[in-house]
């Protein structure tokens, strides 16, 4: 049957069978001995990724989704497999990697549930000549967690002893289905392509897809012609916060959200993209196009649309090969007046990224709590003058340095355990998280094919080589600085920046240092906005009215009106826009 069930979900016809050996009893010499066996049945070919595996002290969930860095994680080991045949045996011990305990053999005595995970890698020969082995995206937005052909097990229940003794047995079967793609609709449409520049870099066919929201009335046999919105952000599996039926959630719903500490969320989002769709349809309102990028990749849900040593082309690739396309369909005026960018989080740095490396392909950016924007401030971290990134330098005492805080300044992570967990998820930067993905983009190719660490995972040590590179090359503050004789005449007027005061991940302070240069701007002085939202944490996007619950759900909108005002400054008077009100 699991042959069949596997050829059903559209796979290599695979058995799995991960049999973990271990047993439900205490004391003894407190050894862990976790031996999984790939059996034979399971593959015509060896399997390379990583594998984990995670342990619950709760069976509300399974064990792989409940793991973060706050401070309700439950546990997780891993380790990298190479050629791993059917039919031999891959042990975890009290030597394996773990966080946020660094050894089974420190896990409590008491009754845990178990489950292994394989994320699976595939090879890639690179362009450069290197050989590097990934987990490639299969329509999900980099998550291993969901990625479909990845395998995990059935959750087992099994008892530690003292010195996290253990030994049992539990038998997986488990494959994670393939996603259907998302179905065009009246007003969002989905447009695909393969790129020509990514996939010689890659050694392997790549693509781009844009999820794009056509304007109401949109004709393509008209002489109407419309600006492009480009909203960044991370990987968008369909246009979302649109909608054109009315809510049918229930506003009175107690599922609580612990991210806004409210209720009835669900039906707040419903409204507001009924609310949007009623703008977007309304007579009056003015017509453009918006679309978000799906540009995931080995490393990440996006690829911060810049070009970069270790992911490739892909600001060139999305300039240069996306955008005319959908400009093409989608009657745009095809060139940077009729160009505007924003987002938040990695969206805000990318909406900034590209009016700076781009700077006469677009018209504004609308940046909020973008990602560290001057690396004197890399969340907390100054990557020029300090030696450790995980505590702050002192002879005689260890200060860890915070990662993440709420509005009130209480801190759930450090720096170290959030750069310790993608360590275990994932070695080389292939952890598909944060960190991992800033290393990805800033720094250049090591030796192995894989990026050169900014600083030693396990340690926080610094390495200023590299810290150089990442200036010279992404730091976004130090490069204005650097170039304002030649950008700031391109860029007077297009650089809008908004972040909470209490950024949960301190984005504010390279905010901070941003404004510094900015305000001091002459010839031309730089003419644009840097605000902040009074206690407000991630991701504020400028709203000084509304709560970043309803703030982060308008990004599509709310720019309007600062955008008017721009294209009736910069406009041809034969723009043939509809509903703008210009010239």
């Amino acid at each position: 049957m699991a042959n069949s069930r596997l050829i059903r979900l559209g796979l290599p016809p695979l058995l799995l069978i991960i049999l973990f050996l271990f047993s439900s009893c205490g004391g003894g010499d407190g050894k862990a001995d976790i031996s999984i066996t790939l059996a034979t049945e399971i593959a015509a070919e060896p399997l390379d990724g990583r594998l984990l595996v995670m342990i619950a002290d709760n069976d509300t969930r399974e064990p792989r989704l409940q793991i973060s860095s706050g401070s309700s994680t439950q546990l997780i080991f891993g380790m990298d497999v190479e050629g791993w045949e059917p039919g031999t045996v891959i042990r975890f011990d009290n030597a394996s990697t773990g966080y946020p305990l660094e050894s089974m053999s420190e896990i409590p005595p008491g009754d845990y549930w178990i489950q292994a995970f394989l994320n699976r890698y595939e090879t890639f020969n690179l362009a450069t000549g290197h050989t590097v082995k990934m987990h490639m995206d299969q329509g999900e937005g980099q998550q291993w967690l969901r990625s479909p052909g990845n395998i995990y097990s059935e959750p087992v229940k099994i008892t530690i002893g003292e010195g996290g003794k253990m030994k049992a047995e539990m038998k997986a079967d488990r494959v994670i289905p393939p996603i259907d793609p998302p179905e065009d609709t009246e007003f969002i449409k989905h447009v695909r392509i393969q790129s020509k520049m990514l996939t010689e870099f890659w050694g392997r066919p790549m693509y781009l897809q844009a999820n794009v929201l056509v304007p109401s009335g949109f004709d393509p046999g008209s002489d109407a012609r419309y600006p492009l919105f480009v909203f960044h952000g991370h990987f968008p599996y369909t246009f979302d916060g649109f909608r054109t039926t009315p809510p049918d959630a229930d506003p009175n719903d107690n599922v609580y959200n612990s991210r806004f500490n409210i209720t009835g969320y669900e039906y707040i989002q419903q409204k507001e993209a009924y609310d949007f769709y009623l703008k977007w349809i309304s007579p009056s309102f003015p017509r453009y196009v918006v679309i978000e990028i799906q540009h995931q990749n080995p490393y990440y849900d996006d690829s911060y649309a810049i070009n970069s040593a270790n992911l490739g082309p892909y600001g060139d690739a999305i300039m240069y090969e996306l955008i005319p396309e959908i400009e093409k369909r989608f009657n745009c005026v095809g060139e940077g007046w009729a160009r505007f960018t924003y987002g938040g989080s990695t969206g805000g740095w990318e909406a900034l990224a590209v009016q700076v490396f781009y700077p006469d392909e677009f018209n504004g950016c609308f940046a909020a709590c973008p990602d560290p924007i001057d690396f004197r401030a890399y969340t907390v971290v100054n990557i020029y003058e300090d030696k450790n990134a995980y505590y702050l330098d002192s002879r005689f005492k260890r200060t860890p340095r915070p990662g993440h805080r709420d509005y009130r300044g209480h801190v759930s992570s450090t720096i170290e355990e959030q750069n310790r967990l993608e360590y275990v998820m994932g070695t080389n930067s292939r952890s598909g998280d944060q960190w991992d993905i800033w290393q990805a983009v800033f720094s250049p190719r090591g030796d192995n094919g894989y990026p050169k660490p900014i600083w030693d995972k396990l340690t926080g040590v610094i390495d200023h080589e590299v810290a150089e590179y990442w200036k010279e090359n992404y730091d976004l503050r130090f490069i204005l600085e650097r170039d304002w004789e030649k950008l700031g005449p391109k860029l007077e007027g297009k650089i809008h920046i908004y972040c909470g005061d209490m950024d949960n991940y301190y984005l504010n302070n390279a905010v901070r240092l941003m404004e510094d240069f900015l305000e001091s701007t002459t010839n031309p002085y730089y003419d644009g906005v840097v605000k902040y939202g009074d206690g407000f944490e991630h991701c504020w996007n400028g709203d000084p009215d509304n709560p970043n619950y309803i703030s982060r759900l308008r990004y599509n909108w709310f720019y309007n009106d600062i955008i008017k005002e721009r294209l009736a400054k910069t406009a041809p008077k034969n723009h043939r826009l509809v509903n703008w009100g210009i010239w």
